[in-house]
């Protein structure tokens, strides 16, 4: 059993922490939100409250929060987690953020003595809840050695992709790519039905061609052709559209900042913005086709 404190209990944080819960772990756990923290402690977990108080005897910090300026608060300062854990606590931070943040706050706690992982995740509250996530994860091989049983907990797939802030740089390619497949879907079902196609028939051949991809095969945009799909479900989020947006924009900036030639990536943030400032910035981010297809 280890000790660990869980930091941030949204969608994404509350179903790993009961995973680690599952397994037989001791967690402590700490959200801005009473009532998910109660959710927490009626699996099982133990309330703080507060960041500091959180930190008491243990072994292992895992922090699941919004973006960058968050984890910055939560680690650094006289009041942060840096500041205040017990020598030799293990850091992992799950959160999505700039690439940037990540390498600072990890610098910071190197040099306190501390190992620390960036480690965001994909799969969605589904993964979460059944503990299939992909962690990727950046830091020292020392780091990645001793976060890995705990993520193996809570994942299906654990991928060290290098040093500090990788975890983050893979996480936001990824999703780049994810955003650019699921508008590429939306748009042959649009330009499909205006040529008189059937969507199943439209389906039937590009998931079994040269077009499939993850975006058409298992989350298909239409409603029919894949049962599980948002689509058969009014586009109920798995992904929101803002939570999409968030990854795009932050991929942007480290277009900018690198200078990487990303015209695709820059239109996606383009029309995800479109549908958010529409006011479906909660739908999920595969409701892009019903922007495309004028239903919106």
């Amino acid at each position: 059993m280890t000790k660990i404190a869980f930091i941030g209990l949204g969608n994404m944080g509350l179903p790993m922490a009961k995973n680690l819960l599952s397994a037989g772990h001791e967690v402590h756990a700490f959200d801005l939100s009473e009532e998910t923290v109660a959710k927490a402690v009626a699996a099982g977990a133990i309330a703080a409250k507060s960041v500091i108080s959180c930190l008491d005897d243990v072994e292992v910090v895992v922090s699941m929060v919004p973006a960058g300026p968050h984890v910055k608060s939560l680690y650094l300062g006289d009041k942060g987690i840096i500041e205040n854990a017990g020598k030799d606590t293990l850091f992992i931070d799950c959160s999505t953020i700039d690439v940037a943040t990540a390498r600072e706050v990890n610098t910071a706690a190197t040099k306190a003595g501390f190992d620390m992982v960036d480690a965001p995740v994909s799969g969605g509250v589904g993964g979460a809840e059944t503990g299939t996530l992909t962690f990727m994860v950046g830091g020292s091989e020392q780091a990645f050695n001793r976060a890995k049983p705990i993520l193996d907990v809570m994942g299906g797939r654990i991928i060290h992709t290098g040093g500090a802030g990788n975890g983050e740089a893979a996480k936001i390619c990824n999703n780049m790519l994810l955003a650019i497949s699921m508008i590429g879907s939306s748009e042959i079902f649009t330009l499909g039905r205006k040529l008189g196609l059937d969507d199943q028939v439209l389906f039937d051949v590009a998931s079994t061609s040269s077009g499939r991809c993850w975006s058409l095969d298992t989350y298909c945009p239409v409603p029919g052709p894949v049962p599980t799909s948002p689509a058969n479900n009014d586009y109920k989020a798995g992904f929101a559209v803002d939570m999409m947006l968030k990854d795009l924009r932050l991929a942007k900036v480290a277009a900018d900042d690198t200078g990487a030639n990303t015209p695709l990536g820059a239109l996606s943030e383009q029309l995800y913005t479109q549908l958010s400032e529409s006011g479906h910035g909660g739908l999920d981010f595969s409701g892009v086709f019903q922007m495309l297809d004028e239903k919106l």
